[in-house]
Protein backbone atom coordinates (compact mmCIF):
# COMPACT_ATOMS: atom_id res chain seq x y z
CA UNK A 1 0.00 0.00 0.00
CA UNK A 2 1.32 3.28 -0.58
CA UNK A 3 1.13 6.46 1.20
CA UNK A 4 -1.59 7.99 -0.85
CA UNK A 5 -3.43 4.99 -0.63
CA UNK A 6 -2.67 5.13 3.07
CA UNK A 7 -3.90 8.86 3.55
CA UNK A 8 -7.40 8.12 2.11
CA UNK A 9 -7.84 6.06 5.31
CA UNK A 10 -8.32 9.23 7.04
CA UNK A 11 -11.18 11.31 6.54
CA UNK A 12 -11.28 15.33 5.66
CA UNK A 13 -12.56 15.65 9.61
CA UNK A 14 -9.05 14.22 10.80
CA UNK A 15 -7.26 16.12 8.76
CA UNK A 16 -8.74 19.28 10.04
CA UNK A 17 -8.82 18.08 13.76
CA UNK A 18 -5.21 17.45 12.88
CA UNK A 19 -4.86 20.77 12.02
CA UNK A 20 -6.79 22.83 14.62
CA UNK A 21 -4.64 20.59 16.95
CA UNK A 22 -1.01 21.82 15.50
CA UNK A 23 -1.88 25.37 15.50
CA UNK A 24 -3.54 25.61 18.77
CA UNK A 25 -0.68 23.93 19.95
CA UNK A 26 1.51 26.63 17.71
CA UNK A 27 -0.83 29.38 19.21
CA UNK A 28 -0.77 29.06 22.82
CA UNK A 29 2.91 28.48 23.08
CA UNK A 30 3.40 31.77 20.80
CA UNK A 31 0.48 33.55 23.13
CA UNK A 32 2.00 32.57 26.29
CA UNK A 33 5.55 33.76 25.71
CA UNK A 34 4.62 36.57 23.48
CA UNK A 35 2.19 38.39 26.00
CA UNK A 36 0.59 41.68 25.10
CA UNK A 37 2.33 44.32 27.47
CA UNK A 38 -1.37 45.00 28.92
CA UNK A 39 -2.47 41.03 29.97
CA UNK A 40 1.29 39.77 30.77
CA UNK A 41 1.21 35.82 31.31
CA UNK A 42 1.91 34.26 34.31
CA UNK A 43 5.67 32.63 32.92
CA UNK A 44 6.17 36.24 32.15
CA UNK A 45 5.33 37.59 35.29
CA UNK A 46 7.30 34.78 37.00
CA UNK A 47 10.00 35.92 34.88
CA UNK A 48 10.43 39.50 36.23
CA UNK A 49 10.76 37.57 39.65
CA UNK A 50 13.34 35.46 38.84
CA UNK A 51 15.49 38.21 37.88
CA UNK A 52 14.86 39.66 41.64
CA UNK A 53 15.78 36.51 42.84
CA UNK A 54 19.10 36.62 41.63
CA UNK A 55 19.47 40.51 42.80
CA UNK A 56 18.36 39.53 46.29
CA UNK A 57 21.10 36.74 46.03
CA UNK A 58 24.03 38.67 45.80
CA UNK A 59 23.36 40.13 49.39
CA UNK A 60 22.12 37.07 51.11
CA UNK A 61 24.28 35.34 53.02
CA UNK A 62 24.21 32.29 53.70
CA UNK A 63 23.10 31.35 50.39
CA UNK A 64 21.24 27.75 51.63
CA UNK A 65 17.89 29.38 50.58
CA UNK A 66 18.82 29.74 47.16
CA UNK A 67 20.66 25.99 46.91
CA UNK A 68 17.90 24.50 47.94
CA UNK A 69 15.34 26.43 45.43
CA UNK A 70 17.23 25.53 42.51
CA UNK A 71 17.74 22.23 44.23
CA UNK A 72 14.06 21.31 44.20
CA UNK A 73 13.64 22.89 40.33
CA UNK A 74 16.19 20.57 39.12
CA UNK A 75 14.54 17.89 41.14
CA UNK A 76 11.30 18.59 39.17
CA UNK A 77 12.65 18.66 36.05
CA UNK A 78 14.10 15.41 36.81
CA UNK A 79 10.91 13.61 37.88
CA UNK A 80 8.74 15.06 34.47
CA UNK A 81 11.79 13.59 32.34
CA UNK A 82 11.77 10.63 34.50
CA UNK A 83 7.58 9.91 34.00
CA UNK A 84 7.72 10.74 30.05
CA UNK A 85 10.51 8.40 29.30
CA UNK A 86 8.15 5.48 30.88
CA UNK A 87 5.26 6.99 29.03
CA UNK A 88 6.79 6.56 25.62
CA UNK A 89 8.25 2.95 26.18
CA UNK A 90 4.61 2.01 27.36
CA UNK A 91 3.71 3.52 23.89
CA UNK A 92 6.49 2.26 22.17
CA UNK A 93 5.57 -1.10 23.11
CA UNK A 94 1.73 -0.57 22.30
CA UNK A 95 2.66 0.57 18.41
CA UNK A 96 4.79 -3.02 18.23
CA UNK A 97 1.79 -4.89 19.45
CA UNK A 98 -0.46 -4.87 16.70
CA UNK A 99 -3.15 -6.96 18.32
CA UNK A 100 -3.49 -4.33 21.10
CA UNK A 101 -3.98 -1.62 18.79
CA UNK A 102 -6.87 -4.30 17.01
CA UNK A 103 -8.32 -4.42 19.97
CA UNK A 104 -8.45 -0.77 21.15
CA UNK A 105 -9.57 -0.15 17.31
CA UNK A 106 -12.54 -2.70 18.29
CA UNK A 107 -13.88 -0.84 21.25
CA UNK A 108 -13.74 2.83 19.96
CA UNK A 109 -15.07 2.46 16.76
CA UNK A 110 -18.12 0.58 15.16
CA UNK A 111 -16.28 0.06 11.74
CA UNK A 112 -13.51 -1.98 11.67
CA UNK A 113 -9.82 0.14 10.90
CA UNK A 114 -6.73 -0.33 9.42
CA UNK A 115 -3.87 -1.20 12.29
CA UNK A 116 -2.01 1.80 10.66
CA UNK A 117 -4.61 4.47 11.14
CA UNK A 118 -4.61 3.54 15.33
CA UNK A 119 -0.32 3.31 14.87
CA UNK A 120 -0.02 6.87 12.46
CA UNK A 121 -2.57 8.40 16.30
CA UNK A 122 -0.22 6.46 18.69
CA UNK A 123 2.41 8.00 16.94
CA UNK A 124 1.08 11.70 17.12
CA UNK A 125 1.21 11.11 20.94
CA UNK A 126 4.59 9.76 20.93
CA UNK A 127 6.03 12.57 19.03
CA UNK A 128 4.16 15.52 21.78
CA UNK A 129 6.05 12.80 24.45
CA UNK A 130 9.33 13.16 23.04
CA UNK A 131 9.60 16.69 22.41
CA UNK A 132 8.02 16.81 26.16
CA UNK A 133 11.24 14.78 27.20
CA UNK A 134 13.64 16.84 25.35
CA UNK A 135 12.41 19.60 27.06
CA UNK A 136 12.94 18.48 30.50
CA UNK A 137 16.29 16.93 29.70
CA UNK A 138 17.62 20.55 28.59
CA UNK A 139 15.48 22.69 31.60
CA UNK A 140 17.54 20.04 34.11
CA UNK A 141 20.67 20.92 32.28
CA UNK A 142 19.85 24.61 32.29
CA UNK A 143 19.14 24.63 35.79
CA UNK A 144 22.60 22.76 36.63
CA UNK A 145 23.80 25.68 34.35
CA UNK A 146 22.34 27.94 36.61
CA UNK A 147 23.73 27.02 39.93
CA UNK A 148 26.54 26.67 38.95
CA UNK A 149 26.30 30.45 37.70
CA UNK A 150 24.86 31.27 40.82
CA UNK A 151 28.03 29.74 43.17
CA UNK A 152 30.12 31.89 40.67
CA UNK A 153 28.33 34.89 41.94
CA UNK A 154 30.80 37.08 44.52
CA UNK A 155 29.94 37.09 48.36
CA UNK A 156 30.54 40.83 48.58
CA UNK A 157 27.59 43.23 46.55
CA UNK A 158 30.10 45.85 46.21
CA UNK A 159 32.58 42.78 43.87
CA UNK A 160 32.37 44.61 40.09
CA UNK A 161 31.43 41.11 39.31
CA UNK A 162 28.74 40.43 41.54
CA UNK A 163 25.34 41.95 39.85
CA UNK A 164 26.65 41.18 35.79
CA UNK A 165 26.73 37.67 37.33
CA UNK A 166 23.00 37.40 38.91
CA UNK A 167 21.73 39.03 35.74
CA UNK A 168 23.03 35.82 33.81
CA UNK A 169 22.10 33.44 36.36
CA UNK A 170 18.98 34.82 36.14
CA UNK A 171 18.57 34.58 32.19
CA UNK A 172 19.90 30.88 32.65
CA UNK A 173 17.25 30.10 34.98
CA UNK A 174 14.39 31.84 32.78
CA UNK A 175 15.56 30.02 29.83
CA UNK A 176 15.13 26.34 31.95
CA UNK A 177 12.01 27.76 33.15
CA UNK A 178 10.72 28.12 29.79
CA UNK A 179 12.49 24.52 28.62
CA UNK A 180 10.10 23.21 31.44
CA UNK A 181 6.82 25.41 30.53
CA UNK A 182 7.21 23.81 26.83
CA UNK A 183 7.59 20.50 28.42
CA UNK A 184 4.66 21.16 30.02
CA UNK A 185 2.71 22.37 27.70
CA UNK A 186 3.65 19.43 25.41
CA UNK A 187 2.67 16.85 28.03
CA UNK A 188 -0.59 18.30 28.03
CA UNK A 189 -1.36 18.23 24.36
CA UNK A 190 0.01 14.46 24.55
CA UNK A 191 -3.03 13.65 26.13
CA UNK A 192 -4.99 15.82 24.44
CA UNK A 193 -4.20 13.62 21.18
CA UNK A 194 -5.06 10.59 22.64
CA UNK A 195 -8.71 11.91 21.97
CA UNK A 196 -7.93 11.26 18.56
CA UNK A 197 -8.56 7.54 19.17
CA UNK A 198 -11.77 8.25 19.76
CA UNK A 199 -12.43 10.30 16.31
CA UNK A 200 -11.49 13.96 14.69
CA UNK A 201 -14.28 15.53 16.82
CA UNK A 202 -13.28 14.31 20.23
CA UNK A 203 -10.00 15.35 19.15
CA UNK A 204 -11.27 18.75 18.36
CA UNK A 205 -12.97 19.02 21.61
CA UNK A 206 -9.50 17.91 23.80
CA UNK A 207 -7.99 20.32 21.77
CA UNK A 208 -9.99 23.41 23.04
CA UNK A 209 -10.24 22.14 26.40
CA UNK A 210 -6.67 21.94 26.90
CA UNK A 211 -6.07 25.40 25.34
CA UNK A 212 -9.11 26.89 27.52
CA UNK A 213 -7.03 25.27 30.38
CA UNK A 214 -3.97 26.35 29.34
CA UNK A 215 -5.13 29.75 28.25
CA UNK A 216 -6.98 29.93 32.08
CA UNK A 217 -4.03 29.46 33.98
CA UNK A 218 -1.53 31.63 32.74
CA UNK A 219 -4.07 34.52 32.21
CA UNK A 220 -7.03 34.86 33.82
CA UNK A 221 -6.21 32.24 37.01
CA UNK A 222 -5.89 33.46 40.31
CA UNK A 223 -2.45 33.05 41.03
CA UNK A 224 -1.71 35.77 38.05
CA UNK A 225 -3.95 38.17 39.91
CA UNK A 226 -1.90 37.33 42.85
CA UNK A 227 1.29 38.10 40.74
CA UNK A 228 0.25 41.21 39.38
CA UNK A 229 -0.95 42.76 42.89
CA UNK A 230 2.49 41.81 44.10
CA UNK A 231 4.19 43.89 40.97
CA UNK A 232 1.71 46.32 41.69
CA UNK A 233 3.10 46.50 45.40
CA UNK A 234 6.54 46.61 43.84
CA UNK A 235 6.20 49.66 41.73
CA UNK A 236 3.93 51.60 43.20
CA UNK A 237 5.48 54.12 45.33
CA UNK A 238 3.89 54.46 48.83
CA UNK A 239 2.26 57.71 50.03
CA UNK A 240 3.95 59.15 53.20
Amino acid sequence: MIWIDRLNLFSTWDFIALTCFGLGWIWIGWRIENPSPKRPSVSFLMANFRREWMQEMVSRNPRIFDSQVIASLRQATAFFASATMLALGAGLALVGNTDQLAGVAQDLALEKTPVFVWEIKILLVLAFLTNAFLGFVWSHRLFGYCSVLMAAVPNEPSDPRAYPRARQAAEINITAARSFNRGLRATYFSLAGLAWLAGPFALITATIITLGVLFRREFISKSRRILMQSEADTTTPTKL
